[in-house]
């Protein structure tokens, strides 16, 4: 009989020597894992394998990790961690864009890969539908008189609108794609103009836990936000950090 006691991992890897070190120290920690050497191989693994979590480096022959990434996101609803031996801003967009859940940078120290893995397997999936409890869970923060609200599923700052019922978002008259997470993170935070939001509150508010201190998604989200919006010039404007409280929608730079 098929043992699924033991947490899935697919390695999908170029390099034999990371991979072997990888392999190794996460069957240690109680993980079944198996490795693809290069992205064709990995797609065909993770088809039969039924992974509960693909690290995938974004490097690779035949075929590069963004685009072992879409295909895997056309199927696969597990989680998806990218090694990369680039830490820019650029990169983790555009993975972000196309279904990748967490980053890890190489040169790789085992027990943060562990970590980042346990992390995302104790992760609940973000319930991207229009009608989840996050208006309850907004309650809690107060929301300020002048955020021009016309209903609960509409929000409005100067040029910026977003409405919830359809997730759609447009600013100046054009037609912002987001990602379902992206919304929902852009939703929170529009919610709560003027107000810093730590990762904690945002991470209570949108997944139901508590923030682990690992977890860079938001992060990564803010960035590609900002990108899109046209908030990545210099110094950010509308989505601002506020340094040792976290993140700031300022309502009156939306014009």
């Amino acid at each position: 009989m098929e043992n699924r006691a033991l947490p899935r991992i697919l390695l999908i890897e170029d390099d034999k020597q990371l991979a072997d070190l990888v392999r190794t120290y996460l069957k240690e920690y109680g993980f079944e894992i198996k490795w693809a050497e290069n992205g064709t191989l990995g797609l065909t693994i993770a088809q039969n394998f039924q992974p509960d979590l693909i690290i995938l480096d974004l490097m690779l022959p035949e075929i590069d990790g963004l685009s072992v990434c879409r295909k895997l996101r056309a199927w696969y609803s597990g989680r998806i961690i990218i090694l990369t031996a680039s830490d820019e801003d650029m990169d983790q967009v555009a993975a972000l864009e196309v279904g990748a859940d967490d980053f890890v940078t190489k040169p790789i120290h085992p027990r943060v890969l562990l970590a980042r893995v346990r992390m995302l397997l104790r992760r609940k999936p973000l319930d991207t539908s229009p009608t989840d409890n996050s208006d309850a869970t907004y309650s809690t923060y107060n929301t300020p008189d002048d955020q021009k609200i016309t209903d609960k599923n509409i929000v409005t700052h100067g040029e910026l609108q977003l409405k919830k019922s359809h997730r759609e978002v447009l600013f100046r008259q054009k037609e912002i794609f987001l990602t379902e997470a992206e919304f929902s993170l852009l939703w929170f935070l529009a919610s709560h103009p003027e107000i810093p939001l730590s990762r904690d509150d945002i991470t209570q508010a949108l997944r139901g836990i508590s923030y682990d201190g690992l977890d860079r998604s938001i992060d990564n989200r803010i960035v590609s936000l900002r990108r899109k919006l046209g908030d990545n010039q210099g110094l950010s404007k509308r989505l601002i950090t506020v340094r040792g409280k976290g993140y700031l929608f300022v309502s009156d730079q939306w014009e």
